[in-house]
């Protein structure tokens, strides 16, 4: 279930907005981080966001506190000591499963502690970047969060919603597959920049599917993208794919 930043749009002189760091509303996160580096900057990262945050270093005294508090959201640093035996133990019981961003090494959240099932998750693979870890935040907590469509993943006419795993082109719906979507979502968060096939494949499938499967992919992508309207999804050659509203190769 892919999650990805709210990007830059052009505005009428042909101009690109830069794109705002997606905030908070006073929400109560709980942060579970080992690492003091990953804690110092998730917190004051966080708070400048105005988010409420409460920092714990375990697995299970993130189980204790969320027994005893009621969070709207929860970060969870994967490299925990204590992660893969406290999963062991099984499914903890909580009076309340808030939805759950995972800062991870690895691509896929079919690998990410099943067996919590603490709620609804997303993932962001370290190093993350600040701006793409708010905006999942943001989209996990839709329901307080989230005010209208200007608030969902856009660039130009082309629109996603992440919590339907839909995509539109201006009237027109876009009738992606799973993998067509995480492509186009991954080339919408980082719009303007271009992207190597290993990276796309990692992102996409979490391993390198090997260069004749992205072009595939692509191509697949960008008939339905690009039909009867401007070319967004463009090529450069020996080095990948961007997407952006200017003529690009291929």
């Amino acid at each position: 279930m892919p999650r990805r930043r709210t990007v830059s749009s052009m505005d009428g002189s042909g101009a690109t907005r830069e794109p705002s760091l997606a905030r908070g509303a006073g929400q109560r996160v709980l942060v579970v981080a080992g690492e003091p580096d990953v804690t110092e900057l998730l917190s004051t990262t966080l708070e400048l966001a105005d988010y409420r945050i409460s920092l714990t270093a375990t697995l299970a005294q993130a189980l204790a506190r969320l027994d005893a508090h009621r969070f709207d959201l929860a970060v969870v640093d994967t490299t925990l000591p204590d992660l893969t035996r406290v999963a062991r133990t099984g499914r903890p019981t909580l009076p309340h499963r808030p939805p759950v961003l995972y800062l991870t090494a690895c691509d896929s959240l079919d690998r990410l502690l099943p067996e919590l099932a603490l709620g609804e998750g997303d993932y962001v693979t370290k190093p993350f970047r600040v701006a793409e870890l708010l905006a999942r935040m943001r989209v996990l907590l839709h329901g307080t969060s989230l005010t209208g469509p200007e608030d969902l993943p856009h660039y130009d006419d082309l629109v996603l919603d992440d919590t339907r795993c839909r995509a539109r082109r201006g009237a027109r719906a876009l009738d992606l597959t799973p993998a067509e979507y995480r492509l186009l979502r991954h080339l919408l968060a980082n719009a303007h920049r271009v992207l190597s096939k290993e990276q796309i494949s990692r992102y996409v499938w979490g391993d390198f599917h090997g260069d004749n499967a992205i072009e595939q992919l692509v191509s697949r992508l960008r008939r339905k993208v690009d039909r009867d309207a401007p070319r967004l999804i463009h090529t450069r050659r020996g080095f990948g794919y961007w997407l952006g509203g200017s003529d690009g190769e291929g």
